[in-house]
């Protein structure tokens, strides 16, 4: 079974930039979705992006197009977030997780990281 495990997150001030990871162990198979969720406190786990292993092809939440990038390696196992322009909203626990479905649903996904704090203060 292929486990993820996602860091870089931190504390950072608004307009700030930070770059997560998510590395996993275990064969990904070309079919697969690789997505980041987010979930803040008192609030369900939300859609951030999403990326096609095999194609690259992405997609966003609204809440973060321009500003946020993913992007992959497949020969790493790796798959990154670059989250450009931070905003206090964007303070939540970032997860990674794995699917086989092109889905903003996080239903679709069977694998998750631990995930990641990310803190962004005004």
């Amino acid at each position: 079974q292929v486990q993820l495990a996602e860091s870089g997150g931190g504390s950072v001030q608004s307009g700030a930039s930070l770059r997560l990871s998510c590395t996993a162990s275990g064969r990904i198979y070309s079919s697969a979705v690789m997505a980041w969720f987010r979930q803040s406190p008192g609030k369900e786990r939300e859609f951030v992006a999403l990326i096609r292993w095999h194609s690259g092809t992405m997609l966003y939440a609204d809440s973060v197009k321009g500003r946020f990038t993913i992007s992959k390696n497949n020969a790493e196992n790796t798959v990154w977030l670059q989250m450009n322009s931070l905003k206090p909203e964007d303070t939540a626990v970032y997860y990674c997780a794995r699917g086989s479905h092109y889905s903003s649903n996080r239903a679709e996904y069977v694998n998750w990281g631990q995930g990641t704090q990310v803190s962004v203060a005004s």
